[in-house]
């Protein structure tokens, strides 16, 4: 079987004479098939009658020889998609270890030349059928010869094997190949799109669902990326806007936990920091909030309705522990347990052991306000001694 050259001086022109335009093919004798290896549906097969065309009722041995030849390959093209181009490298190109002169066979760069096409494509189809032959869809190479025909597999199974694309072929190729496998897709797809990261660019700065998608896919892949997620919040650092809407969702989120605190465990903590159980009634309003916020669409902003929902809790909180004389000296006792801890923290830190010279750091108002502190601090622990239960 063999495949008419783009230019061949044997197309027989119409009828009425109008002049033939042949497409000129960039690389070679044969066009690399459809990326799709789909063949065209018969309306036969489907049950439907095929349309009459002008001339259909020419008799079968009427028909020009190079017309039937042409309807022939091309009805073999339809069974078996690239397979039947595969053929062609299969028998004439020589395999891995064999020298010119133990075969007809040439080398795929040879065979290339004469085809008029790059070497590489014709090494995709050979290690195509060399994937097919391990797997036992068609003979090995040293069992065809030039010009043997054989049974091909079906045109669907062709893709499986094939790969239009030579980046398929390397490490980041293979590892796009199963992730568009896994996401249910055509690696071609995939690999074309990480061919052309401009393209990409261009489609996620003019469309807004392309920008959604990618921000999907890069959220998915940060949690498997150290360094992406490093250089991301780098990005976000070094930019104000994104640092404001970082803060401003952080801010949210805090909010909506406090309240999703007190619906899932039922407790809250109070402004002086102790953890109390929720009453029912606050519970009941944390609960409707929270329902409210859940219901947002992803793409709607849940900082105002985060703010509403934390300050109406958050007063209920203020009212409960007004309500109750025991909380009520709790929050007094926690709330000066945490300022007494700042200040001794604070205090502890301030230290003159990096001073070389007190002169040089010497100010009025620093003596002055030590002075008032430790004034503060005599009362304070005098207070604190008369109020001591042992006094």
């Amino acid at each position: 079987m063999s495949v008419a050259t783009a230019h061949s001086s044997s197309a027989v022109p119409p009828a009425d004479g109008t002049p033939v335009t042949v497409p000129q093919q960039d690389d070679g004798y044969w066009t690399e098939p459809n990326a799709t290896g789909d063949a065209e549906p018969s309306a036969a097969a489907d049950g439907e009658t095929p349309a009459q065309e002008p001339g259909d009722d020419v008799p079968a041995d009427a028909v020009d020889e190079q017309v039937a030849r042409d309807a022939r390959e091309f009805g073999v093209y339809a069974r078996t998609g690239g397979w039947s181009f595969a053929l062609k490298v299969a028998r004439s190109v020589r395999p891995g270890g064999e020298t010119a002169g133990e075969t007809p066979k040439v080398s795929a760069k040879q065979f290339a030349e004469l085809a008029g096409c790059s070497p590489e494509r014709v090494m995709r189809y050979y290690k195509a059928w060399d994937k097919a032959a391990d797997d036992g869809m068609v003979p090995h190479f040293e069992a065809l010869a030039p010009g043997e025909e054989i049974g091909l597999p079906d045109s669907d199974v062709w893709l499986s094997y094939y790969s239009s694309r030579s980046s398929a072929t390397s490490g980041r190729g293979a590892a796009i190949t199963a992730a568009a496998e896994a996401e249910g897709i055509r690696p071609t797809k995939a690999l074309e799109v990480a061919e052309n990261p401009t393209a990409l660019r261009a489609a996620i700065l003019a469309d807004p669902s392309t920008a959604q998608a990618a921000r999907t896919a890069l959220l998915d892949r940060l949690k498997e990326d150290p360094s992406l997620r490093t250089e991301l919040a780098r990005d976000i650092a070094r930019t104000d806007e994104l640092k404001k809407a970082v803060a401003s969702e952080t801010q949210a989120a805090g909010r909506i936990g406090y309240v999703r605190q007190i619906v899932e465990n039922g407790q809250v903590k109070t402004p002086a920091g102790q953890v109390i159980d929720a009453t029912a009634e606050l519970r009941a309003e944390a609960e409707r909030h929270l329902s409210l916020i859940d219901e947002l669409d992803d793409d709607e902003d849940s900082g105002e309705w985060a703010a509403e929902a934390y300050d109406t809790v958050k007063e209920l909180v203020v009212q409960t522990v007004r309500a109750d004389p025991e909380l009520r000296v709790q929050e007094r006792r926690t709330k000066f347990y945490s300022s007494l801890q700042k200040a001794t923290k604070v205090f502890e830190e301030l230290t003159l052991d990096d001073a070389v010279d007190l002169d040089a750091i010497y100010e009025d108002d620093m003596l002055e306000r030590l002075q008032e502190l430790q004034q503060a601090l005599t009362t304070c622990i005098a207070a604190l001694r008369k109020a001591s239960p042992g006094d």
